[in-house]
């Protein structure tokens, strides 16, 4: 998948837009109708995240199944913003403003956290992402508390792993720059930097996504001296990445990923890793046959939905907003929500390094590794790597 460029333009633009709209009603769900619940995603174009809003929706049917809040069923309404952020902005309005709802589950978008905080908070409703993406997923906490790690803390977490862990020197950092996350991803280093007394000996923040050949960002870096490459990109754009060190007989560099190229579809497409591609997992790790996985498992797969870290992430958002939920005092409205689920206690769950609180963003990651010629993700750490 390739991520779509917004510029700094269009997304002040669609933010001016979300912010113009009046003032919601307060959510639905007061009385004994369906609790309206929904989440904006980027389903279609060129970078998708369907799984997260997909695990959401099956948690929600299999809390339906069960009786639901006291006899009383979620209805769930998953709008695709196409990474369009006009889209983005109004699927917001509509799902908040026209349809009531009471809280955003399971989101999962390359833009809409950015462009939707404000307009969150002007309405007084909480969003629970599935997949924290862009930075104002992890900017706005008292509005937006993602499930999951996020590209930014996990940036740090596999440049502490290739230092401390494995003890690399001559780590350079290439980065796929989207908007404005920039800032972001240097704060990202700078926290690894602050950590360890270590610095990148060399960053590229000109590499593009979707790049038809990335030969050129890999040979400047071979000859910078580096020994290691932390880089940030999409499943595919990794894939090209890899295979242009590769073809360049490059098979000793170290690869620092992050969680958005774990998949089997990646391993299964690179035969010459290097020293390694090493991966901090936002969850436990998924290809691992353990009872950690098995309830998000089974119900995947009950579903025919993708076993990725995406879902993992769209089924715990899902989770915990239940847990929630059923804490609420009195009637079901968007304000008797956000107050119960600012208030519930740390959620324990092993499939996270970190209880889920809302308003904190989790700073753990599990290591995992992909070898030359084995097609397979290995767990190579007995516990969670955490940011100190």
């Amino acid at each position: 998948m390739q991520r779509k460029i917004i510029s700094a333009a269009a997304i002040a633009v669609a933010a001016a837009l979300a912010l113009s709209g009046c003032a919601g009603s307060g959510g639905g769900g007061g009385g004994g109708g369906d609790i309206v619940v929904g989440s904006v995603n980027t389903i279609s174009g060129a970078a998708t995240f369907p799984e997260a809003s997909q695990a959401a929706a099956a948690v929600f049917d299999a809390f339906n199944e069960a009786g639901g809040l006291n006899g009383r069923k979620i209805s769930y309404k998953a709008l695709d913003d196409k990474g369009d952020p006009a889209t983005a902005t109004a699927n917001a309005r509509e799902i908040v403003g026209s349809d009531g709802a009471v809280a955003m589950v399971g989101s999962a978008s390359l833009i809409e956290c950015d462009l939707n905080a404000k307009y969150y908070a002007q309405e007084g409703i909480l969003s629970i992402p599935g997949v924290g993406v862009d930075t104002g997923c992890f900017d706005n906490t008292d509005t937006i508390s993602p499930a999951n790690v996020g590209p930014f803390n996990d940036l740090t977490l596999t440049l502490l792993y290739g230092s401390e862990e494995l003890k690399l020197d001559d780590i350079c950092v290439l980065l796929e720059i989207a908007g404005s996350t920039r800032p972001a991803y240097q704060a990202a280093i700078d926290k690894w930097t602050e950590i360890t007394g270590k610095k990148p000996l060399y960053i590229d923040d000109t590499v593009p996504y979707g790049a038809s050949d990335y030969t050129p960002y890999i040979v400047k870096a071979r000859q910078q001296g580096c020994k290691a490459l932390a880089i940030n990109p999409v499943e595919p754009d990794a894939i090209g990445q890899v295979k242009a060190a590769n073809a360049q007989g490059w098979n000793d560099v170290t690869w620092l990923y992050l969680t958005s190229v774990y998949s089997e579809n990646f391993a299964k497409a690179i035969d010459d890793a290097g020293a390694g591609i090493y991966v901090p997992a936002e969850f436990y790790p998924f290809t691992e046959d353990s009872d950690i996985n098995k309830e998000w498992r089974d119900l995947m797969t009950k579903n025919n939905i993708p076993l990725t870290s995406f879902s993992q992430g769209g089924f715990l958002a899902a989770t915990y907003f239940i847990e929630a939920l059923k804490k609420v005092d009195g009637d079901v409205t968007r304000e008797s929500v956000s107050k119960a689920i600012k208030a519930m206690d740390p959620i324990e769950n092993p499939m996270v390094g970190d209880p889920y609180t809302f308003g904190t963003i989790p700073t753990a990651g599990w290591p995992i590794v992909l070898k030359s010629g084995t097609h397979a993700w290995e767990k190579i750490a007995d516990d969670w790597l955490r940011i100190p």
